[in-house]
């Protein structure tokens, strides 16, 4: 696997920092990577899986939105909406300068985002989600008492993971607004559903509500005794490598010089 550092301007024109993790030879497909609630693109399983996919000859673009990690931007000026534009503009960044994404991968409230994304990519034949919320408003409830202070202030500061953070009161608003129902109902690809029954950050009860609304082909694969963010090496590899075997399905062929190199 070799790795490329590369920009792309997001929603609103900031720069957004990227890695472009890419199998040696002509990449057989291209995939998309969305990271979890306030994550960044360099998290475990954001890097696990970029390893499995290009493995099966799959190229894997991963970012942070805007307004984290080394992206330009305010993330006090960010809600669900702007990260499912900023997912739009890395389409169209692979589309432009490279091939458009035929997977898209979202950990936690990415994985609503690629839901919400995919309608708007053309181009991608299957979506797999990570631990992500039925409703993106889940994530509301990491924000404690901030919530109540936001019915009469329109911002305030918050600690998340140890790391300070503005939160308006518009990015809540934009959390209720979105139809999750809707867009799995019309989702159009083929949907894997990858959760821990023991997720404390966001239970079980939330991947059967997402395989539920979804329409066929979809699947539903449980990682047993991971944690949210797949922190050991061990849950991560394994989550990866199902996602690859899984994607093999809804890809193109293999080339003769891949499937020699496989």
């Amino acid at each position: 696997m070799h790795a490329s550092k590369v920009e792309f301007r997001g929603h609103d024109g900031s720069l957004l920092a990227a890695r472009l993790d890419h199998p040696e030879g002509t990449p057989r497909a291209y995939a998309l990577f969305a990271h979890c609630f306030t994550c960044g693109k360099d998290i475990h399983a954001a890097t696990r899986v970029s390893a499995a996919l290009c493995e099966m000859g799959i190229a894997v673009l991963r970012f942070d939105f805007t307004g984290l990690g080394m992206s330009e931007g305010d993330f006090a000026n960010t809600n669900f909406s702007s990260n499912v534009a900023d997912l739009v503009c890395a389409a169209d960044y692979l589309r432009r300068d490279h091939q458009a994404p035929s997977l898209l991968v979202g950990h936690s409230l990415g994985g609503a985002a690629v839901i919400a994304a995919a309608g708007l990519i053309p181009e991608a034949r299957a979506v797999a989600t990570v631990g992500a919320p039925a409703e993106p408003s889940h994530v509301a409830r990491q924000l404690g008492d901030a919530v109540d202070a936001l019915r009469t202030a329109d911002a305030v500061d918050v600690t998340l993971a140890g790391r300070p953070f503005r939160i308006k009161r518009q990015f809540l608003d934009d959390l209720h607004a979105q139809d999750m129902a809707e867009h799995l109902a019309h989702l159009g690809r083929a949907l894997l559903v990858m959760h821990s029954p023991i997720d404390e950050i966001v239970d079980i009860d939330n991947a059967r509500r997402i395989y539920a609304a979804a329409r066929h082909p979809k699947s539903f694969v449980a990682l047993d005794g991971a944690r949210h963010l797949l922190g050991r090496r061990e849950d991560a590899v394994y989550a990866a490598r199902v996602l690859a075997a899984w994607v093999e399905h809804y890809l193109p062929p293999a080339g003769p010089a891949e499937a020699t190199a496989g």
